[in-house]
């Protein structure tokens, strides 16, 4: 029975022992194996002992302490110029002439359309004779007036007909600053007729062509006119987002840097300025609306374009931790922690923002603790190391 109890202990269950003696192995061949195997067992037993220090991982780690940090926020927008108008017709008319060209850039003045105008010189012409008629009318009642006071001093009229006539003048006076409206109007028509750029920009699309009738009802503009010397990037921001930019610290504003990356990559060499485009938080979606004004002196903004905005914030007072010290795991972070008789502890933290290579922590972790920063993929919770503190650079 010493024997069942020496292979039991040495090789496995009684039934491992059995199978061996099945293939032919007899009692005296076995008792030898056995007082060898627990020769083996006993002379290594102190070793595993004394070799646990020599056997764990060494392993750099980091001490947490408060530092400064820049965070970056990029927000996909549009980019509108700062005025955008719709050339639209005030008079009916045939289309005669267009002095520019799609895509071409025009001063405020600058003429763009002519719509025939024949019609509306007649009208100038007509409202200007009904001018004259009325200046003469005028001047016959203002004659009027005074024959009749000299004929009132010498009591050959009576008062009635030189109050008759007094209303005359009044009536003619009203005449005329009605004919000169009316010219006024005229001529004010036969200018619309001269389409002038109200602002400077560049000329947008051009659907109508010379003989095209030009209606001021129409519904598609004559063409647009996008000003983009200062342009405004509209994006939007969660709620959460909105209320840390807006934190009511003017100071902090002021700090951030705005920058902008074009639909090409590259960063715009200028810095904008941050400002709320709405003050309304969107039931649907939970964002508020947002611009960003950025100088455009060489006209590389268009309107219509799309770029992303960049903001970028410096935060001091913070735990950084490098991303490579950071594992993931079903979404979740963790790190390892140095603790008690060098081992390491897998800790759950929770990252408020990145920047650059590193995390910005937000809790899980605390100022003075050691964590592992290589070795990720071979460590585990509990495992002992040998640890060797790094400066973080």
């Amino acid at each position: 029975m010493g024997l069942y109890f020496v292979a039991e202990q040495v090789i496995g269950p009684v039934s491992t022992f059995k199978i061996i003696m099945k293939m032919g192995i007899t009692k005296k061949s076995l008792s030898w194996f056995c007082i060898s195997l627990l020769w083996v067992g006993c002379s290594q037993g102190p070793q595993n002992a004394s070799t646990v220090q020599s056997q764990a991982l060494e392993t750099d780690f980091i001490t947490l302490k408060p530092g400064r940090a820049t965070v970056k926020q990029t927000y996909p927008g549009n980019i509108e110029g700062l005025v955008n108008v719709d050339i639209k017709a005030q008079v009916s008319g045939y289309l005669e002439k267009i002095f520019v060209k799609e895509g071409d850039y025009v001063l405020k003045g600058q003429l763009l359309f002519k719509i025939k105008s024949d019609v509306f010189q007649e009208q100038v012409s007509n409202s200007l004779a009904a001018l004259q008629a009325a200046i003469a009318a005028q001047v016959n009642a203002r004659i009027e007036v005074e024959k009749m006071k000299s004929l009132v001093g010498g009591s050959v009229v009576s008062p009635i007909q030189l109050k008759t006539a007094e209303a005359n003048l009044q009536a003619a006076n009203a005449q005329v600053a009605q004919a000169k409206a009316t010219v006024g109007t005229s001529k004010i028509n036969a200018d619309f007729a001269l389409i002038k750029a109200p602002v400077s920009g560049y000329i947008g699309r051009i659907p109508n062509r010379v003989g095209n009738l030009i209606s001021a009802t129409d519904a598609t503009p004559l063409t647009t006119l996008s000003d983009i010397s200062t342009v405004y990037v509209y994006f939007s921001v969660s709620e959460a987002e909105f209320m840390r930019l807006h934190s009511g610290n003017p100071d902090r504003t002021a700090k951030m840097k705005i920058g902008l990356v074009t639909a090409d990559g590259q960063y715009y060499p200028e810095n904008g300025k941050l400002q709320i485009a709405s003050g309304n938080v969107d039931r649907i979606t939970g964002t508020v609306s947002m611009k960003a004004v950025f100088n455009n002196p060489k006209r590389i903004l268009r309107s219509g374009g799309s770029a992303n905005v960049v903001i970028e914030e410096s935060i001091s007072n913070v735990l950084l931790v490098p991303k490579a010290a950071v594992k993931d795991i079903q979404d979740k972070f963790f790190v390892y922690r140095l603790a008690d008789n060098n081992m390491v502890r897998l800790i759950p933290i929770e990252i408020k923002a990145e920047s650059g290579d590193d995390y910005i922590i937000r809790s899980g972790v605390k100022n003075g603790e050691k964590v592992a920063i290589n070795r990720m993929d071979v460590l585990y919770d509990g495992v002992q190391v040998k640890p060797k503190i790094k400066t973080k650079s």
